[in-house]
């Protein structure tokens, strides 16, 4: 089934360039956003999704950092 989809062209342009980023298409970011907010994603599609957040989104630690529970608590962010 097809649907017409309306928004705003910047909107539209930087999804598109995120989805070329990302190796997909735009119909293919809708496609999968559906499945997930209506369960219909598979195991594999969330590793995969987990996966691909690991990947952009993960950080990465100085070689001195030192990880303390305090500051974390101290900070809030818990």
């Amino acid at each position: 089934m097809n649907i017409t989809l309306s928004a705003d062209e910047k909107l539209i342009d930087n999804s598109r360039m995120y989805a070329k980023k990302h190796n997909t298409s735009l119909n293919n970011l809708v496609r999968e956003y559906l499945k997930k907010i209506t369960n219909e994603s598979t195991l594999e599609d969330a590793a995969i999704e987990f996966g691909d957040l690991a990947r952009d989104s993960g950080g990465e630690s100085t070689s001195d950092y030192k990880f303390n529970r305090d500051a974390i608590y101290e900070r809030g962010n818990y």
